[in-house]
């Protein structure tokens, strides 16, 4: 499911009314969840928290400028932070399933739609630039509203979109920078002193701008920190008797919280004190927490292949993040947050059995066979782990962690398309009884698209439980055998949804693609199945 972040920050920190409405244009859009709002009384200036699917996040932060510049007038505005305008930075943030050229697209569709149509002035910044220049937001920022006048009318600084000269609209809204960025953490690492200088010590030995040493001729020396895209600072908090470093990993695909915490036991231990622990501030990606897990499960040289709870428990036991508070995975994680209520895959299997008996066409056969492919998958990926470290088993431990590893990861995938079969048979009646053909036309693709994605999986997994038959546990090949006729229903199941869709479907060049595809698939699928069949079945007696 594709997850994207917005944090629009407006210059209006004190009036709750007018935070409120705000907040409410938000709420008005469908499917986005607002998660946090966080103003500031000194600064004068609110930050909004919300994500959801690209399109309607899109939609919200467009409503929110728009209700902002309305009840936001600049001239009057007085604060502590520096600002350009009434909505005065609004950034995208990939979450799940999203690029950064993605977010780079939505800056660009939302400056468009605020300059064309609201017309404020836009900058885009970070990775949504169109100069180097201009990636900087303090640069583009520098001068502040009282500058914004003579910058807009200079061509080295003609807004991206929008107007640029200073009409009476502008002199009320100002102007507004909307870009693209990595997801930044907050992590503070808690020490074992009330010492802010050895929490500052540690600070300047982690982040990317290192430390600057004078030399005894009185230049300067820069000694580059450990690691890039990471800023950090000491300081005492006093609500922990304790001092604590604080950092902010600005790309946690550069630079993640295990990378910053290990190395900082080894600094912490040369001055004589401990790192007791972390805490993550705000909301973290479940990407970042679970690579945390899997880096500490590979440390201690155990298979990965391990449900996502177990991954989050360990990172949070092995970064020590319940030591101040308790950590939920529901609370701290975006993807938790947002999860959608009353999925199949969260109904027991009674409850998910009877949804499935009832008159109710969806979950079907393609949810089913979504399933199955799931079954199998986690049948091999249990015989990878009866066979990892097991003794006679020994010289393959690492090949059977990785397929076990891999098998997992397929299963996860597969019990996702469990709903999105049932959605995408969902909005295909919509669509039908919307009578827009064009509606029709891409729900009934995608409703053939879905079902398809799992027919394909079961080759992967087929592949997978090839190697697997032959290098197993051998008291276990028979659950390799019962995954392999598992595959067999998942297949021709999900075939089956293919082609039943595609029945009276009038798109005769996607049609012929699609069957094309299938028989593909089945020319090579079902070899292997049966080689697999055949040699488990020669090992059972």
């Amino acid at each position: 499911m594709k997850i994207v972040e917005c944090v629009p920050n407006f210059s209006e920190g004190k009036n709750e009314g007018i935070i409120q409405k705000i907040a409410d244009a938000i709420k008005a859009i469908p499917d986005v969840s607002l998660l946090d709002i966080d103003p500031g009384k000194d600064t004068n200036r609110t930050v909004f928290t919300f994500v959801g699917s690209p399109e309607n996040v899109l939609e919200a932060a467009f409503n929110a400028i728009k209700v902002g510049s309305q009840l936001i007038d600049m001239r009057q505005h007085k604060g502590a932070h520096p600002r350009m305008g009434a909505c005065d930075v609004c950034p995208f943030v990939p979450v799940s399933d999203m690029t950064m050229d993605e977010c780079v697209q939505l800056a660009e569709e939302l400056g468009k739609r605020v300059g064309t149509e609201l017309g404020i002035p836009v900058y885009l910044y970070e990775f949504a630039a169109k100069a180097q220049y201009r990636k900087n937001l303090a640069d583009i920022r520098a001068g502040e509203y009282e500058n914004l006048e003579k910058k807009i009318s200079d061509p080295q600084w003609k807004p991206d979109f929008g107007p640029s000269n200073f009409n009476e609209n502008i002199k009320k809204t100002g102007a507004t920078v909307i870009g693209a960025r990595p997801f930044l953490i907050a992590y503070n690492l808690n020490l074992n002193t009330k010492d802010k200088t050895i929490a500052n010590t540690i600070a300047k030995k982690l982040r990317e701008k290192g430390e600057t040493k004078k030399n005894k001729d009185g230049t300067e020396t820069i000694i580059p920190g450990l690691f890039k895209e990471c800023k950090a600072i000491g300081w005492y908090v006093d609500d922990y008797k304790r001092a604590q470093i604080s950092i902010n990993l600005t790309n946690f695909k550069v630079t993640n919280m295990h990378h910053v915490f290990d190395a900082a036991c080894i600094e912490a231990e040369k001055l004589g004190v401990r790192v007791t622990g972390s805490e993550i501030v705000g909301l973290v990606p479940l990407e970042a927490i679970k690579e945390s897990g899997l880096y500490y499960i590979n440390k201690m040289n155990l298979s990965r292949a391990v449900s996502e709870k177990e991954i989050i428990e360990i990172a949070s036991f092995s970064l020590g993040l319940s030591e101040l508070q308790k950590f939920d995975p529901n609370e701290k994680i975006i993807e938790y947050k947002v999860k959608k209520k009353n999925k199949l895959i969260d109904l027991s299997l009674t409850s998910f059995t009877d949804e499935l008996a009832s008159k109710s066409p969806a979950p079907g056969g393609g949810s089913v066979a979504a399933l199955n492919g799931s079954l199998a998958a986690s049948l091999g990926s249990m015989v990878g782990n009866l066979t990892f470290k097991k003794k006679n088993y020994e010289n393959v431990s690492t090949e059977v962690e990785r397929i076990a590893f891999e098998l997992h990861n397929l299963k996860d995938i597969f019990i996702e398309l469990i709903d999105k079969d049932t959605e995408s048979f969902n909005s295909m009646m919509s669509a039908i009884k919307s009578k827009d053909e064009k509606l029709i036309r891409e729900a009934t693709k995608n409703a053939c698209k879905i079902p398809f994605e799992t027919a394909n999986l079961t080759l992967n997994v087929a592949r997978l439980l090839q190697q697997l038959s032959k290098i197993g546990n051998i008291n276990a090949i028979s659950d390799v055998g019962v995954g392999c006729l598992n595959l067999y229903s998942a297949f021709y199941a999900a075939k089956y949804n293919v082609l039943i869709n595609l029945k009276d479907f009038d798109d005769k060049i996607f049609k012929e693609e699609m069957i094309n595809k299938l028989a593909l698939l089945e020319k090579e699928l079902i070899p292997i199945l049966e080689e697999v069949k055949s040699y488990v079945e020669s090992k059972l007696i």
